[in-house]
């Protein structure tokens, strides 16, 4: 069997035959993609991380409406503990109790959440100055 050694076509010159414009020109496109890919991940995090911020926001709104009927069912328990003395005051007390507790609930749930959430896309940024000393010291 004869081994055939594969030469290299028109369509494909070797490092040694291109010229210094043609190999900027390579490197040119090459950072060009290399920066549009780094903003898409940047746009990506951030969408990230807004969605978080979202669902941290609709937490603390519940946590806002627990606590209007905190006030509601308390002022209303008020009205009633003063109008029935026992009967229909306790009943709403009750009702107020849980409301104060679904509350707090709320409330932690969205604390949590929003300490989750980070101001700037960490990856991009690490990666970018990563290229950045690349493109200072591109043999390294």
């Amino acid at each position: 069997m004869a081994s055939v050694s594969p030469r290299p076509g028109p369509a494909e010159p070797q490092t040694q035959d291109r010229s210094v414009g043609e190999l900027l020109s390579r490197v040119t496109a090459d950072l060009q993609t290399l920066f549009r890919q780094e903003v898409e991940l940047a746009k990506t995090e951030i969408r990230e991380e807004a969605t978080k911020a979202g669902k941290a926001a609709g937490m603390y709104g519940g946590a806002g409406f627990a606590g209007y009927m905190v006030l509601l069912f308390l002022s209303l328990a008020a009205v009633l503990g003063l109008s029935n003395v026992m009967d229909g005051g306790w009943a709403a007390l009750i009702v107020t109790a849980v409301w104060a507790v679904v509350a707090a609930v709320l409330y932690q749930k969205g604390r949590g959440q929003m300490r989750t959430v980070s101001p700037k896309p960490e990856r991009t940024v690490e990666t970018m100055k990563e290229n950045a000393e690349w493109a200072r010291h591109p043999t390294k």
